[in-house]
């Protein structure tokens, strides 16, 4: 965790409500550091569905097995987190580790192991002792309250510089519902599911499938659209809770995605999603510029994503921007390499709304003092124009720094 707040970490920090169903507790267990809160418990009430989705990673952590497998159940009555040990290439260990946190949660609840949820981040390869969760769990279950958001954000942070929160309030029914979401993540961030981790809860009676559908939905344009540093995690995360409290209030009980009733409770539950994976992107490790990349005239969307992904991940673009370089050339070559149609002249760059490069060559109204003056902005954005149909995309990322390998050059120690 870092000691210096990311320049580009929000400025307007909501306040987060109550959730009728969802109280939760940190505590400071010793998973790694010594007198730092690394430990998140979320007490759920009985019939609270659950949905999930996870890292593709061929090299999964041990509680993303776990939860994968406890998913099919589809309710949970408790969720633990813990920072500064992933859990992650820890073998036959791995697996009694998470059995036996999930069978002291479970105690600790008086619910079934089924019931029970697990993630962890932090350092790979090294085995995480399970019994630090003895008594811990028991005393944060006594403990849980329903208005910790800010310190269960807190809790879950490994090289984040801030926590991460996004709430939204929508009326389903006769009934106001409540979304409100947690996330960490700042480095090995190229998701292709979710991010680091991050967690959705809400009111809202709506069931396992409908839930599921609507999660593997919403991480499209969020958190799939969001890289740091095109490393994906072994241990991704995002899970969402539905408690369904919300019911006595009026609220229908909706058991399928495509239901009319849903439309806004998507746009808002979308919109929370999407709030939580922009604070990745602008917390990226070193970060000092937030970069939006739009891909427009491609053959289709899916071909903008990739070649909107591969300016995303391309150090050389990356650090250019780090330097406030206006370096279409490198954008140019990220372009090339990605795979997809791509006809050099037809392309045209702009940083910032200015226009560098038209028709496959410099634009002939390029002006260096312009652009060097809109590449000092905090945010920057780079749209290409391919000029070859109608597929357009998004994505975020930031610049790369030097700051970045000093993080990563001495993680573990």
């Amino acid at each position: 965790m870092s000691s210096a707040v990311s320049p580009l970490a929000p400025t307007d920090v909501p306040e987060m409500p109550q959730i009728a169903g969802v109280r939760l507790a940190t505590a400071a267990a010793g998973i790694r550091y010594k007198n730092r809160t690394d430990v998140l418990l979320a007490v759920l009430d009985p019939g609270t569905a659950v949905a999930g989705v996870f890292t593709k990673s061929k090299c999964p952590s041990a509680p993303v097995e776990w939860c994968r497998a406890k998913l099919k159940g589809g309710r949970a009555r408790a969720l633990v987190v813990n920072s500064g040990n992933a859990n992650a290439f820890t073998g036959k260990t791995g697996k009694q580790s998470t059995a036996q946190t999930g069978a002291i949660a479970a105690k600790a609840l008086g619910c079934k192991q089924d019931e029970v949820f697990l993630a962890s981040t932090g350092v790979i390869g090294e085995p995480l002792d399970a019994s630090k969760f003895d008594g811990v769990l028991d005393k944060l279950a006594d403990d849980a309250r329903p208005d910790g958001w800010m310190d269960a954000a807190k809790a879950i942070m490994t090289t984040d510089t801030f926590p991460k929160v996004a709430t939204a309030q929508v009326k389903l029914g006769k009934a106001k519902v409540t979304i409100n979401g947690i996330a960490k993540g700042a480095g090995m961030i190229a998701p292709d599911m979710a991010t680091m981790l991050a967690f959705v809860f809400t009111d809202a009676p709506i069931s396992p499938a409908a839930l599921q559908a609507l999660l593997k939905a919403g991480v499209e344009d969020s958190f799939n659209a969001v890289t740091i540093d095109g490393d994906t995690s072994t241990s991704d995360t995002l899970l969402a809770f539905a408690t369904g409290d919300a019911a006595a209030y009026g609220a229908p009980k909706i058991s399928k995605a495509s239901d009319v009733r849903l439309k806004a409770f998507v746009k808002a539950f979308n919109a929370v999603l999407a709030d939580l994976a922009e604070q990745v992107a602008r917390d990226g490790e070193g970060a000092r510029k937030l970069v939006e990349i739009i891909v427009e005239g491609a053959v289709s969307k899916p071909s903008a994503r990739k070649i909107a992904m591969s300016i995303a991940n391309s150090p050389l673009v990356k650090t250019a921007i780090a330097g406030e370089d206006a370096n279409w050339g490198r954008v140019v070559m990220a372009v090339g390499k990605a795979g997809e149609p791509a006809n050099r002249d037809k392309l045209s760059i702009s940083f910032n709304g200015i226009r560098v490069a038209k028709a496959g060559a410099r634009d002939p109204s390029y002006n260096e003092k312009e652009v060097s003056a809109a590449m000092k902005s905090q945010t920057i954005q780079i749209k290409v124009a391919l000029g070859l149909g109608k597929g357009r995309d998004r994505v975020l990322t930031c610049d790369l720094t030097k700051e970045y390998v000093a993080i990563n050059g001495d993680y573990r120690s």
